[in-house]
């Protein structure tokens, strides 16, 4: 007679070993699944059995382990996985794990540093990828910004309920001691958006402080912007080139910084919604201001276009109108948005920057009579100040009245 105990065991151990196959059958499914997609999005051959190689190698292992379907995309499992088999590089199984995470397949992809914040900060890092469609790399980005900013929160006893412009302010003056101004001005911005967000979606704070994050008083005096004569304009469209995918898709690029004064992020989130080509219509949901606006889109800029979206964009589920042109196709960052319109530019002027463009895009308002009010909404700016600036570099009315000269 067997011992009910043993019976009980062996019982334990075949319900164990039938969850095991039924885990490892699905990780292989997803790993034939995951391969004909990398095939399906243009990944190399050669990428293509590097990873397959791998990917049997790490089914091999989690069978060994016995590990349950929710074990296996963890960055303990990965590093039990890279010890075992004395390898550096997992590229096949953080990429699996990214493509299982959009396929809502696993809570979450397998990070280089497993931390987590507190709900508040990662529901705003979930917000904002929705509403702007941003790559996974910018997100991560934040998300260092976040922990230094919670780090400091913890360590002072602050809560988010009782947060002031002050205390942000002596955070961003300790965390920006070793950043550039260009860096600086860049992780300015991530801390207004999450503020904003604080305070309109989920009214944790009482006062909209984003507004109230500002550069320092030497950062943040009126300078008359720097832009570009005719003549330089007209050389910079004159050296457009259209001999390739990437030079046809920076042509659309620059004409929208230059006939509409958009800012690189704002390029960067234009979505194919947002276009309308029987209105002749652009409208920008999402502002640096939160104005959204309609803007009425030139002819020549509805070619260009209209050219990046038949030859040049690739086919993908994203909505987001300018696309990288290497697989996967992700949504093109605002820094590399900037980067392809600056590099046009300063092969007319070295030391401009995409910024110039919209700057210039001000001026032939100004010259056209048009108010600064009325500048001020299609530039998107928060303030009339803001916008004021643009006073000081009217050139053609102020040598007409003291000179009496034509520029």
């Amino acid at each position: 007679m067997i011992d009910k105990h043993v019976i009980e065991s062996i019982e334990w151990i075949e319900k164990q070993l039938e969850q095991v196959g039924l885990t490892v059958n699905a990780l292989e499914r997803a790993v034939a699944d995951y391969l004909q997609w990398m095939e399906s999005v243009g990944y190399r051959r050669q990428t293509r059995r590097n990873y397959h190689r791998q990917l049997d190698q790490f089914i091999r292992f989690i069978k060994q382990s016995r590990l349950g379907w929710d074990e296996i995309f963890k960055l303990q499992t990965l590093r039990r996985f890279k010890k075992v088999h004395a390898v550096a590089a997992t590229h096949s199984i953080t990429g699996i794990s990214r493509y299982l995470f959009r396929q809502n397949k696993i809570p979450q992809p397998i990070a280089k540093k497993e931390y987590r914040l507190p709900q508040i900060y990662e529901d705003y890092l979930a917000h904002h990828q929705r509403s702007h469609g941003i790559a996974y790399q910018q997100i991560k980005r934040i998300k260092r910004v976040f922990t230094a900013l919670h780090a400091y929160l913890q360590r002072h006893k602050i809560n988010l309920s009782s947060l002031t412009i002050e205390q942000i302010d002596t955070f961003l003056v300790e965390f920006f001691a070793p950043f550039t101004p260009a860096t600086c001005k860049t992780y300015r911005s991530m801390i207004r958006g999450f503020l904003r967000y604080l305070y309109q979606e989920r009214k944790i704070i009482k006062r909209n402080l984003a507004p109230l994050v500002v550069g320092a008083p030497m950062f943040a005096k009126a300078k008359p912007p720097k832009f570009l004569r005719p003549q330089e304009v007209q050389g910079i469209f004159a050296g457009l080139k259209l001999s390739s995918s990437k030079d046809i898709r920076t042509c659309a690029m620059v004409h929208l910084a230059y006939t509409l004064g958009l800012r690189p992020q704002e390029i960067s989130r234009i979505s194919l919604d947002d276009i309308s080509f029987t209105k002749k219509e652009l409208t920008l949901r999402t502002r640096k201001s939160d104005n959204p606006i309609k803007l009425p889109l030139p002819d020549i800029t509805i070619k260009t276009i209209a050219a990046y979206l038949v030859g040049v964009r690739p086919e993908s589920k994203h909505r987001i109108l300018f696309l990288s042109l290497k697989v996967p196709h992700g949504p093109l960052c605002p820094g590399v948005v900037g980067q392809y319109v600056s590099q046009c530019i300063k092969a007319i002027h070295p030391s401009s920057t995409a910024y110039w463009l919209r700057h210039t895009y001000a001026q032939n308002l100004l010259e056209a009579g048009v108010s600064i009010y009325e500048i001020k909404e299609m530039l998107g700016h928060d303030s009339i100040e803001a916008t004021r600036k643009y006073l000081h570099i009217h050139i053609k009315l102020m040598r007409k009245v003291l000179f009496d000269e034509e520029l």
